[in-house]
C-alpha cells in the first residue's frame, strides 16, 4: 500500500520529535509492506518567519492532497505578541477549518508503567481510560461576531460568540455515540445548560439523538462539575463529548491524570479527507534543541494515524506495544522520570524504541 503523508514539524521541539516519528514509520513500513511518501510543509512560527503567514496556502494544499497529516507542535514566546491573525495558533485553527476537521479524539489512558507519575493517588487513577471527543470547528473559537469593538459611549468591548447549529451538534454527537459503542458503552455530554442557551440547545439535540443508540448509556454534566469529577473520581468516565472550549480545557485536565501531557496523542477527523494527528503537548521552546523532549506522544500519534486514517490496525498495535515495552525496560525522559528508572534524552529514547520495533 502507498500513502502520502504531509509532515508539519512546526516549532520548538517539533522537528526533534518528528524525526523520531518518521523513523518509526520507515521501520513499520518495511515490516508491513507499506510505502510512505513524505512531503514537508510549514506551519506556525516557522511559517510566519518564512512567509509572514502562520498557514501558507501551499501548506494547506499539500495537506489536502495527502492521505494523512502528521503535526508535531507550534508556537513559542517569539510570536506571542503578534496580532491575533498572525499568531501560530491561528494557523492551527485555519488548518482545522480548511480540512473540515470537526472531531478531535483525545485519549487519556493510565499506563501501568507510569501510574506513579500521576500527581493523584494510585487508587484514584489506576485503570482510568477516558476518550474525550471534542467538537473542533464551531463554538466560541469560530463564532461571529468576534473582536474588540468601540461602543456608543467610546468604551471598548471584547466579544466572542459561542454558537452551534443543529448539524454541527448532530455530527459530533454521532462521533461521540459511535466512539462509546466501541468502548465501554457510556457517553457523558458536558455543557453549561444551566446558564447558556447554546448549551441547553446542545443538551436537547444530544438527548434527542440518544434514541438512535439504545446500547449507549447517556449522561449529562455541567462543565464545572465535570472538571471536579475528573479529579475526584475519573474512573466514572468512559467517553466524553463536549464543545470546542470546554473540550479544550477538559482534555488537558484529563491528560494530566496520566502524569505527563508528553505521553498523549490525538486525532482530528472530518467527514472525509485527511485527518491531522498530533501530540497534545505544546512546542516546549524552553527545551528545544537540548535533546530533552519526550517523543512518545508523537509516536503514539503515528499509531492513531495508522489506525484511524490508514486502516492499518496491526501496524498501530505494533507501535503501541513497542512503547509499552520501552517503558517496561525502565527508560524515561525527564517529564516521566521516577526513582529507579533510567533517564534518557529524545535521541536515546528513539534508539531504544527502534531497536524494540525491529
Amino acid at each position: 500500500m502507498n500513502y502520502r503523508i504531509t509532515l508539519l514539524p512546526g516549532d520548538g521541539i517539533g522537528p526533534e520529535i518528528m524525526t523520531v516519528a518518521v523513523d518509526v514509520l520507515k521501520v513499520i513500513g518495511n515490516q508491513f509492506n507499506l510505502n510512505f511518501e513524505f512531503q514537508e510543509a510549514l506551519i506556525g512560527g516557522v511559517a510566519i518567519d518564512a512567509t509572514g503567514e502562520p498557514l501558507p496556502k501551499e501548506t494547506l494544499e499539500k495537506c489536502r492532497n495527502s492521505d494523512a497529516v502528521l503535526l508535531a507542535a507550534i508556537g513559542g514566546y517569539k510570536w506571542d505578541n503578534l496580532p491575533r491573525h498572525q499568531r501560530p495558533e491561528t494557523g492551527l485553527l485555519g488548518l482545522r477549518s480548511g480540512l473540515g476537521l470537526f472531531a478531535n479524539l483525545r485519549p487519556a489512558k493510565i499506563l501501568p508503567q507510569l501510574i506513579d507519575a500521576s500527581t493523584l493517588k494510585r487508587e484514584i487513577v489506576e485503570g482510568v481510560d477516558i476518550m474525550v471527543v471534542r467538537e473542533l470547528t464551531g463554538g466560541v473559537y469560530f463564532g461571529t461576531p468576534k473582536g474588540v469593538f468601540e461602543t456608543e459611549t467610546g468604551e471598548k468591548r471584547g466579544v466572542n460568540t459561542m454558537a452551534y447549529t443543529e448539524s454541527e451538534i448532530d455530527r459530533i454527537a454521532k462521533v461521540g455515540f459511535e466512539t462509546a459503542q466501541k468502548r465501554g458503552g457510556k457517553l457523558c455530554s458536558v455543557d453549561k445548560a444551566n446558564v447558556l442557551e447554546v448549551s441547553q440547545f446542545w443538551r436537547d439535540r444530544i438527548t434527542q439523538m440518544s434514541s438512535e443508540y439504545p446500547d449507549v448509556e447517556l449522561s449529562h454534566l455541567y462543565v464545572d462539575n465535570a472538571a471536579m469529577q475528573l479529579v475526584r473520581w475519573p474512573k466514572q468516565f468512559d467517553t466524553i463529548v463536549t464543545g470546542n472550549l470546554f473540550g479544550d480545557i477538559l482534555s488537558d485536565a484529563a491528560a494530566m491524570l496520566t502524569g505527563s501531557i508528553g505521553m498523549l496523542p490525538s486525532a482530528s477527523l472530518g467527514a472525509s479527507g485527511p485527518g491531522v494527528f498530533e501530540p497534545v503537548h505544546g512546542s516546549a521552546p524552553d527545551i528545544a534543541g537540548q535533546d530533552k523532549a519526550n517523543p512518545l506522544a508523537q509516536v503514539l500519534s503515528v499509531a492513531m494515524m495508522l489506525r484511524y486514517a490508514l486502516e492499518q490496525p496491526a501496524a498501530a498495535d505494533k507501535i503501541e506495544q513497542a512503547v509499552l515495552q520501552v517503558l517496561d525496560l525502565g527508560y524515561r525522559t525527564g517529564d516521566i522520570m521516577s526513582e529507579g528508572m533510567k533517564q534518557v534524552g529524545c535521541k536515546e529514547m528513539a534508539e531504544v524504541l527502534l531497536k524494540v520495533l525491529s
